[in-house]
């Protein structure tokens, strides 16, 4: 008979729900292995937790791509120790420190939980303990493996590269538009099997390298040919994310598609996403998309901005040198972000 207990790691970067009021009133980040202490009921578990903080801990605003590195080499160096993991993060930037985890890791087989709350875990209307409580519990996998990274937030389980936030005050704060929850959590947690990404049959693989010289520009009316060209013209800019209207539609205006021309002619990677949550970008589908098209913008398809923003940085960080690569991939489903068929290629 096999008696061990499985053993999730619990790795806290910071944010709001790590923080308890002191003598005073303020509230202070509390170490992570008094996690017992602050949740007594986590004694009643049958499975093992241990934790660990990052060395500077954040307010997920400062979040950058070497704290993702970071994270993902503490999840790298325990991965045959534990059956997950759970990380406690800031809910302004979790969806892109998800969505950025679910690239870098190739053939995950464990489940990987992020979580966080709206109020601190030490005051008494504090949403971070059921939070906690839920995301260990799917961590762990005593009763299912998820293969995949994860967040968990106010009853719900989402594919992390799918997640957005749209909430600054309630409790539920996260959605995902164009992908189902994979669980939610009542009396029992029900699990969507479904849905799930497959179980990897090859070996894991972490890629951490990441290139930051990208832009987001979005649009509205009556944007200046100033602006455009401004962003367009960034000095050493490698990718450009375009927030454009409905379906993918922009102006189409001489000027603005010259822009984008110009950019592609120096060799910057130009994508096409939609301001909207839900739905997605389909070029050609009006004539307010067919020159962008034309001129080889790149359609995202329903990608997140969250999800576009750490993919395009991840590709160019895979592939410094081959930009090709870069376009043929960043249209293409890795991990599970687009709603189309997730590609099998090896070096992604």
């Amino acid at each position: 008979m096999n008696d061990r207990k499985n053993k999730v790691l619990l790795i806290y970067t910071g944010g709001t729900i790590g923080m308890v009021q002191d003598e005073s009133g303020a509230l202070q980040p509390f170490a992570m292995e008094r996690i017992y202490d602050a949740l007594p009921l986590l004694h009643r578990t049958d499975y093992l937790i241990d934790s660990h903080q990052l060395d500077r801990i954040i307010d997920s605003s400062n979040m950058t791509p070497e704290f993702w590195v970071d994270i993902a080499t503490i999840i790298e160096q325990h991965y045959d120790e534990y059956d997950g993991f759970v990380v406690l993060h800031g809910t302004d930037t979790m969806a892109y420190t998800a969505s950025a985890l679910s690239f870098m890791f190739k053939n995950l087989s464990k489940p990987i939980v992020l979580t966080g709350s709206q109020l601190p875990l030490g005051m008494l209307r504090s949403d971070g303990r059921e939070n906690i409580i839920c995301a260990l519990e799917i961590a762990s996998g005593r009763q299912v493996v998820i293969p995949e990274v994860m967040i968990f937030f106010e009853s719900h389980l989402y594919r992390g590269n799918r997640s957005t936030k749209v909430s600054a005050e309630n409790f539920d704060a996260f959605s995902s538009f164009n992908f189902p929850s994979l669980a939610s959590a009542g009396i029992n947690i029900t699990y969507k099997e479904h849905l799930f990404l497959p179980m990897p049959t090859a070996p894991l693989k972490v890629r951490k390298g990441f290139d930051r010289r990208i832009a987001v520009l979005k649009l509205f009316p009556g944007i200046t040919p100033t602006v455009v060209q401004s962003v367009v013209r960034t000095p050493d800019l490698q990718g450009l994310i375009i927030e454009t209207f409905g379906s993918g539609n922009a102006p189409t205006e001489k000027w603005f598609i010259d822009a984008l021309q110009e950019a592609l002619d120096k060799g910057v990677i130009v994508l096409n996403v939609t301001q909207c949550k839900a739905g997605a970008v389909q070029m050609r589908q009006y004539q307010a998309s067919c020159d962008m098209d034309r001129i080889g913008v790149i359609g995202g398809h329903d990608i997140t901005i969250e999800a576009a923003v750490t993919k395009m940085m991840y590709l160019l960080g895979s592939f410094p040198d081959d930009k090709a690569k870069v376009r043929d991939r960043l249209w293409r489903c890795l991990r599970g972000e687009i709603s189309m068929q997730m590609t099998d290629e090896e070096e992604v």
